[in-house]
């Protein structure tokens, strides 16, 4: 619930509702006196703590019910009457449903209906489904935002009714619903097979049938809050400050605020550029080097007059593989400013883009500004549909510009790791994590997602030396800075 509250709050902000830090904790302390058993005191509670002029309460209501509706009537359990007799039919009949389905799932990747990958996946998403229904499991706020990425939902701000109407029917068929009559025929016809009565099987089914209609009001909630955040987030007329949006999302951003951003780069790079510097300074101190003392004091007799130190180069040479397609370009365009801002902090950068293939574009940076190479860059290389295959690009790289990696290099790949069900080439990863320094992955992605579609994520994971999560600009710059560490 703590969570909950935070991002209404963070909603509220967006939509032009001034709220300090101290309302917010007087928000918290209420919500945890009334509790939420008692719904209209625990919104006047809220109201009261958060809503200090009359022109916000109108906000507030509007966006109140999209974070603490309820979600419609709760999914029920229907296995928990079921006697042991009935639960082992229905685990049989289960079973019988994914074999079929998996069937189904083969003969049409052997005719070339479907990818066998989407295939597997497909049927994983039904059988989840069945069981959430029977279970009275609820999704998890994960699972719908997995749901609604691999449906590809996008902004949803400028949505009307109608519009939410189709991304709502849209969020439903990825997570198997459209189908959902024909799967409760074929379940009640191997319950039968499998020996339940039918009083048992049409009661079975009259509990799933209440339950898909508390799912689909379920999913209506959420595109309805997605589309009421997104809006908010990106009203025009809304004041924020630097820190807020070096927090907001890239994928959030509007161009206008992008744009903010884009002069805030040189800013941050100088901030970075101080830091390493300092940095630096510490490290020429070093460590007492006790051998090249003794080596260089023989000629003194083993008197030690002239002492030396350990120095480390901090300056790292960096090989940066970055996925320029739709989804990445804004994560793509910034990391790019701040690296080639902070040139004076490398000793050298060799930058590379990707989507079906590997193209160098480090000659545009050293040809032009930041601004105008990454605007080259992105014309001249335009994004495709469904077509970004890393392991194709990693076959380029190893083939063509092996060299660029070294024992010296940083190899960076920018990206979210997802290739489309193409092979993700992990035995060029190994290759190239034994000839780098070290291997470091920023993915825009939460955590939640690595792994979910055609996410290839888990699969890198064992060859990177280190992660990090680069949704935003605050977490962009903290990423680079611990580049810079050499």
């Amino acid at each position: 619930m703590e969570e909950r509250i935070v991002e209404f709050i963070a909603a509220l902000r967006a939509a032009g509702v001034r709220i300090s830090i101290a309302e917010s904790e007087d928000a918290f302390r209420a919500a945890q006196q009334m509790g939420i058993r008692d719904r209209g005191g625990f919104r006047d509670a809220l109201r009261a703590t958060l809503v200090k002029e009359a022109r916000d309460r109108a906000t507030f209501d509007e966006i109140f019910p999209l974070y603490f509706g309820g979600g419609g009537p709760h999914l029920a359990d229907l296995t928990g009457d079921l006697s042991p007799e009935e639960r082992s039919q229905l685990a049989r009949a289960l079973g019988a449903l994914l074999q079929h389905l998996r069937q189904a799932a083969q003969q049409a990747g052997e005719r070339g209906e479907m990818d066998p990958g989407r295939a597997r996946v497909s049927v994983d998403s039904l059988m989840q489904l069945l069981q959430q229904l029977l279970q009275g499991l609820n999704p998890t706020p994960e699972q719908m935002d997995a749901a609604a990425h691999n449906a590809r939902l996008g902004w949803l701000g400028d949505a009307d009714a109608y519009q939410q109407r189709l991304a709502q029917q849209r969020l439903m068929r990825e997570m198997g619903m459209q189908i959902l009559q024909e799967l409760l025929e074929a379940l009640a016809q191997l319950l039968a097979e499998a020996g339940m009565k039918r009083e048992a099987i049409e009661r079975l089914l009259a509990g799933m049938e209440a339950n898909r209609r508390s799912l689909t009001e379920r999913i209506a909630r959420y595109v309805g809050a997605s589309a009421v955040r997104q809006r908010t987030e990106a009203h025009p007329g809304q004041r924020q400050d630097i820190g807020d949006l070096m927090q907001r999302s890239f994928q959030e951003l509007d161009e206008r605020q992008a744009e903010v951003l884009r002069e805030q780069v040189r800013r941050l790079a100088a901030q970075l550029r101080s830091r390493a510097a300092l940095r630096r300074r510490r490290g020429k101190r070093g460590s007492l080097d006790v051998k090249r003392v003794m080596r260089t004091n023989l000629r003194y007799g083993g008197v030690p007059l002239e002492l030396k130190l350990k120095t480390r180069h901090l300056k790292p040479k960096l090989l940066l593989i970055c996925d320029i397609s739709t989804s990445m370009r804004p994560v793509v365009e910034f990391l790019l400013r701040l690296i080639y801002e902070l040139q004076d902090q490398v000793a050298s950068a060799r930058s590379f883009a990707f989507i079906d293939d590997l193209s160098d574009i480090s000659p545009d940076f050293s040809q032009h500004t930041p601004r105008v190479a990454i605007e080259a860059v992105l014309t001249r290389l335009p994004p495709g549909h469904y077509n970004t295959d890393l392991g194709h690009s990693l076959d380029t790289l190893m083939s063509h510009h092996a060299a660029a990696v070294d024992p010296r290099t940083t190899v960076i790949f920018v990206g979210d790791a997802r290739n489309n069900y193409n092979d993700p080439r992990l035995d060029l990863m190994e290759r190239i994590r034994r000839r780098a320094r070290r291997v470091i992955w920023l993915n825009p992605e939460p955590r939640h997602l690595w792994g979910s579609g055609d996410s290839d994520m888990p699969a890198y994971l064992p060859y990177a030396d280190a992660v990090h999560r680069v949704g935003n600009l605050a977490e962009l710059a903290a990423a680079v800075d611990k580049l810079l560490e050499g």
